[in-house]
Order: C-alpha cells, then sequence, then structure tokens
C-alpha cells in the first residue's frame, strides 16, 4: 500500500517495502496545455467570437490568458466546459496600463513577442518568475529584430523582463538552429502582420499544434515536411473558431509509464491527443517493449485522439535520440524513470534543451534519480541509466519543476520507504489535480481529472 500525504509544499509518499502496489483505473486527463495557449492567443487576435473547449485550468494558460486580458481582449472566466474570447484582430491589441506578467510560463513569453513585437506603435513591457527570468529569450529575440523588432532586456537582450515597441514588422526566411514548437511559432505570430512570407525552416519538425491553429483560423499556411519548412503570407486576418482541446500526452506520460512499471498494473487514459509530432514518447514506449495499445482512435476538432490502454511488462533499454527527441522533448524525464526499471542501460542523447527549462532537467533527474540508488550518469546533451537497481525512498528536490516533481513521484511508487519531494506543488503549473489523481489511482478507482 502506498500512503501520499501533502503539507506546504512538500508531498511524501510511503511504500511498505513488503508490500506491492498495483494500478488500476480509467483517467481522464486534463487539456493539452500547448493547445490551450494558442487557443486563447489566437482568439484573443481573431476577429469575431472564439470558444475554447476543454481548456487547461493550470497557471500557466492562466498566465496567457491574463496578458492578453490586459491588452484589451474580453476573455470569459476559465473552465473546462467553455471559455468565450472576443478578439481584437491582428495588430488591433491595445497598449497595457501595467506589466505583462507570464508567470512561470515560457510558452507565453516566447510565443506571445511575436505577436507584441508586431503590435505598431504600441509600448509592452514583459517579465515572470525567478524561473522564467532567467531563462533565455534571444533564441525569439533575435529573429524578431532581424524582422526589424524593438526589443530590449537584460544581459545583452537575453533576459525578462523585456520592453518592446511594436512595428510592423517584415517578412524573413529563418534557419532555426534547434528544432522549437516555441521559436517556429513566436516567427509566424510575428509573420502575421508582416507584408509577405515569413518561412521558418528546422533542423527537425517540432510539434505543429500552430500550424494546424492557423489554418483552421483562416490564415494562409504552406507546410513542406521535406524541407522542415513551414510558411506564413501576411498579413492576415484571423477569424474566431470553436477549438475542442484535447487531453495533453504529456500528463499522459506519467500514467503510461506507471502503468508500465509498477508490477501488475492495468490503466487507461482516456481522451489523449496523439498528434505525430507529440508522440515520441509512445515511440520509445514501443522501443522499450511496453504493453501498450491505442483504442477508439478519432479525430476531435483536426487533432487525432486515443484512449491508451498500458499494462505492467519488463521494458528493455533503448537508445533516445535524433529526431524523435523534438517529439518528446517534455517527456524526457519521465522516460528516465522508465529506464530505471528497463532491463539494460539507456542511452538519452540530443537533449541539451532540457537544461534550459524550468530547471536544468538533466541535472534535476540524475542527481534525484541517482539519491534513490538508481546508477544514472549525466551527458551533456542527455543521460546514460543502467536499470534493475531497487530504488529506496529519500528526502528529494523538484527543484519547482512541475515535470521532475511529477516524474518523482511516479519513481517513488516503486520506491520501498518514504520518499518526500519538495516543491512538489509545482505540478499544478500544467497538471492541477495531478496529485488527487495519484491518490485515486493508487486506491485503484477511476480519476476525472
Amino acid at each position: 500500500m502506498v500512503q501520499i500525504t501533502e503539507r506546504e509544499q512538500h508531498v511524501t509518499l510511503h511504500r511498505s517495502a513488503s508490500e506491492d502496489v498495483a494500478l488500476t483505473g480509467t483517467i481522464q486527463i486534463p487539456g493539452d496545455k500547448s493547445i490551450s495557449h494558442r487557443a486563447l492567443m489566437l482568439g484573443a487576435i481573431a476577429t469575431g467570437e472564439t470558444t475554447i473547449r476543454g481548456l487547461l485550468l493550470g497557471e500557466d494558460p492562466r498566465s496567457t490568458a491574463a496578458c492578453f486580458q490586459a491588452c484589451g481582449a474580453n476573455i470569459s472566466p476559465l473552465n473546462e466546459d467553455q471559455v468565450r474570447i472576443q478578439g481584437m484582430g491582428t495588430g488591433q491589441l491595445t497598449e497595457p496600463e501595467h506589466v505583462l506578467n507570464a508567470g512561470n510560463s515560457g510558452t507565453t513569453m516566447r510565443l506571445m513577442l511575436g505577436i507584441l513585437a508586431s503590435q505598431p506603435e504600441k509600448f509592452f513591457t514583459v517579465t515572470g518568475d525567478r524561473s522564467l527570468r532567467a531563462r533565455p529569450m534571444d533564441r525569439v529575440i533575435k529573429p524578431l529584430q532581424s524582422m526589424g523588432a524593438q526589443i530590449w532586456g537584460r544581459q545583452g537582450d537575453r533576459l525578462a523582463p523585456l520592453a518592446i515597441r511594436g512595428k510592423r514588422l517584415q517578412p524573413i526566411q529563418y534557419h532555426s538552429p534547434v528544432a522549437s514548437a516555441q521559436v517556429k511559432s513566436c516567427i509566424l505570430l510575428a509573420g502575421l502582420t508582416a507584408e509577405g512570407k515569413t518561412t521558418v525552416i528546422e533542423p527537425a519538425i517540432s510539434r505543429d499544434h500552430s500550424e494546424r491553429m492557423l489554418q483552421a483560423f483562416g490564415a494562409s499556411l504552406e507546410v513542406d515536411p521535406q524541407q522542415r519548412s513551414v510558411t506564413v503570407t501576411g498579413p492576415a486576418d484571423l477569424q474566431g473558431q470553436t477549438v475542442v482541446v484535447p487531453g495533453d500526452i504529456s500528463s499522459a506520460a506519467f500514467w503510461l509509464i506507471a502503468g508500465a512499471i509498477v508490477p501488475n498494473s492495468e490503466l487507461v487514459v482516456k481522451n489523449v491527443g496523439v498528434n505525430p509530432t507529440r508522440t515520441g514518447i509512445l515511440d520509445a514506449l514501443q522501443q522499450m517493449e511496453a504493453d501498450m495499445q491505442l483504442e477508439n482512435q478519432r479525430t476531435v476538432a483536426g487533432e487525432p485522439v486515443a484512449d491508451i490502454r498500458i499494462r505492467a511488462s519488463q521494458l528493455q533499454a533503448t537508445q533516445i535520440a535524433g529526431d524523435i527527441v523534438p517529439r518528446a522533448i517534455d517527456e524526457i524525464p519521465i522516460l528516465a524513470v522508465a529506464a530505471v526499471f528497463a532491463k539494460g542501460t539507456t542511452i538519452i542523447r540530443d537533449a541539451a534543451e532540457l537544461r534550459v527549462k524550468e530547471s536544468d532537467r538533466l541535472t534535476a533527474m540524475a542527481q534525484q534519480l541517482n539519491r534513490m540508488g538508481a546508477q544514472v550518469t549525466e551527458l551533456p546533451d542527455g543521460l546514460e541509466i543502467t536499470g534493475g537497481t531497487p530504488l529506496q525512498g529519500t528526502q528529494l528536490e523538484s527543484y519547482d519543476d512541475h515535470r521532475v516533481a511529477m516524474s518523482l513521484a511516479i519513481a517513488a511508487l516503486n520506491a520501498a520507504g518514504t520518499t518526500t519531494i519538495g516543491g512538489a506543488r509545482a505540478a499544478s503549473i500544467s497538471y492541477p489535480h495531478f496529485l488527487q489523481t495519484l491518490q485515486t489511482i493508487v486506491a485503484g478507482g477511476n480519476s476525472q481529472s
């Protein structure tokens, strides 16, 4: 039996060494965070009304909504059933009276910069929490400046707080040095008001939620998978739409790994978005020979969706590198947990991007899993993990990183003794009901998240 208790910012899981735990039940996961952000943003700059159903109610989308409300968009109170937005039109946001606060959300800040920089003659200041103020923004600021944007920030225009003087930008062709949906989306959003074609070319294909949604809202978009390029033609006149947000595969990943590694478990995760640019986690689990099936596959509002059944099995070590990494970048921490229980040595490479997330996720996962007795070696761009060593409960730290906190909680399910995770409440950033869901499935029930 596993006992879970919460106190202040700490969560404690206690498992008796002599007892096995089997996870069973059906889980409804919260809405996709990436799609929720984009629906709020495009709704705010479209003409007419946008309706969003299934919006994620985490802290990050709330930050996005608050920023665009401050810029004049009329956004109804946020709830999962329905959110209505009366948009302002592209290039028509109003100058806010106060500093915009993106909170902990890199997606909010980076994508919003592309929109704000293209609002002619408007002035904006943007900040975030301590973690976000330390994350590099030059990866979007530099291409925006090449379009004519005026953006200033700390450390040579690298870090927030940032000041933006909006202008009518010029179209560019940008070869991104990294496969990043945030970089790509920022530039495409900036190109909505530019006269002509703005193109982003990536070294590998990153998630394509922005492309799908921009097309749904009426933007003229050309996608060339062979060249790994996306082109938007501006100026664009977006029209309000109805958006149905599927469940977030990044949230589903925690339960997929939990079901795979905890003996005698069987879980069904419902309504999971399985966009092919996001399914690296599924490919990795297949490589690891997980007992997993996709059921009830369907299309909802232009996004592929499925229910996923996972059963406990002996995972096998694998290599996670190359093109799979951009499609699983947010899931690498929980895949590291899976590797701890796999037979053999798993190598994760090409994931240096994880060093500039809410925490240095490579260092965080290596240090914390090793504290539990795992065999993890940190690499410059990844991890080397030798599975099979039993884990022991101990005092852990999440570094206030939501994905680290949830990954460690799943690892603790298979650790004998007591595990306490500091800063575990950070899970609410992307998954408000994670701990309640964990308690429910440990008890063998169904969960509505």
